[in-house]
């Protein structure tokens, strides 16, 4: 199916509900294991995940300004703040119960979206043990990556091209290292080292 933006905010509201069903039922250890997301416990991660459907723009700007501009700072800030107001329930509801909320992220439109929850999505899943996204919809969000994404991570594929076992998936140039969607994208995102 081509990546329309119909089909790329039916496959985010879907990785929103597969990642609140993941969710529920999680002990206090489980939702207190630490993510990908360096210095990020899984509830931090889902309290950013949230952030934009619980953070008006004012509020979000006003945020924005007292951390310097720093998004990253901003980030933590806020949902080192929010995991020490909220419950670990009430994280899993504000994701729940905004499965299909329209938030996109500034400049990212519906692709930006997808990817922000399936990246943020394997943050949670990989230290958990729990199942990733299906290959397609990790494809997908690969498929959208810009150079200017990609620099984001600060990752450069280095003369490698990696191919996906398990989706239609290429990128890079070069050797070609075959392995699963999921470990690309952790591998372009950083959160992987690059294959030997």
């Amino acid at each position: 199916m081509p990546d329309t933006d119909a089909y790329l905010r039916e496959q985010t509201v879907a990785e929103r509900q597969r990642l609140a069903d993941l969710l529920t039922g999680r002990t206090r250890d489980e939702w207190g294991t630490p993510s990908l997301c360096a210095g990020w416990t899984v509830r931090e991660v889902v309290a950013h995940l949230t952030m934009p459907f619980r953070l008006s723009p004012p509020r979000f700007l006003l945020g924005l300004v007292g951390a310097g501009f720093s998004f990253h700072r901003f980030a933590d800030r806020a949902a080192r703040a929010d995991t020490a107001r909220m419950s670990d329930a009430d994280l899993l509801a504000a994701l729940r119960d905004n499965v299909e909320h329209p938030w996109r992220p500034p400049g990212g439109g519906p692709a930006g979206a997808l990817s922000h929850d399936v990246i943020h999505g394997l943050d949670i899943t990989e230290p958990l043990g729990l199942a990733p996204a299906p290959p397609e919809r990790i494809a997908t969000v690969v498929r959208h990556a810009t150079p200017k994404s990609l620099a984001y991570f600060g990752v450069d594929l280095d003369g490698r091209q990696l191919r996906a076992t398990d989706a239609d998936l290429t990128i890079g140039s070069g050797t070609e290292v075959l392995l699963p969607a999921k470990d690309i994208l952790l591998t372009i995102t950083g959160r992987r080292p690059l294959p030997d």
